[in-house]
């Protein structure tokens, strides 16, 4: 991917993902998708919520120009970490791509209604997924301007 926004020339993804195989998958599909991008993972939307305030031992944190949430977690769910989320006038403006397992209809129309940025349900292959890590690295690392990587200032308009 062309797009940068750190001192390494890469993007930070935030994974939130209880799941240790899924977060193996992501990394592995990243690899292979070609995303250039640094991957920061964390458990559940409490450690979500923790590293974007940049609190207790994500103190040194910067913050992600995208997030990758999962759905269903314990302690703190994708639902509830869009709640924080949108809360915070500092973090609303971080996209966030809800990566998940769940079709139902139900929990999509929940995430938008929660203005999640875009839905992605998890496909069951992993050249399916890498397709789908391909398509999301497209979008949001080429195509789009992420609010991380413009000041707002008037040049930019």
């Amino acid at each position: 991917m062309n797009a940068t926004s750190n001192e390494s020339g890469l993007l930070n993804i935030l994974l939130v993902e209880d799941n240790d195989d899924d977060v193996c998958l992501t990394r592995e599909g990243m690899t292979e998708a070609g995303i250039s991008a640094q991957l920061h993972h964390v458990a559940n939307g409490s450690e979500c919520m923790n590293y974007l305030r940049r609190q207790g031992r994500y103190s040194d944190r910067k913050r992600p120009d995208l997030v990758l949430l999962d759905l269903n977690m314990p302690v703190m769910d994708g639902r509830e970490v869009l709640v924080e989320l949108r809360r915070d006038e500092a973090l609303s403006v971080i996209p966030v791509v809800m990566l998940t397992t769940s079709s139902a209809h139900e929990d999509i129309e929940a995430a938008y209604r929660l203005a999640a940025n875009a839905y992605v349900i998890k496909p069951t292959s992993f050249d399916e997924f890498v397709l789908a890590l391909r398509s999301i690295g497209a979008f949001w690392l080429n195509v789009s301007a992420l609010p991380s990587r413009h000041s707002g200032s008037a040049s930019d308009a």
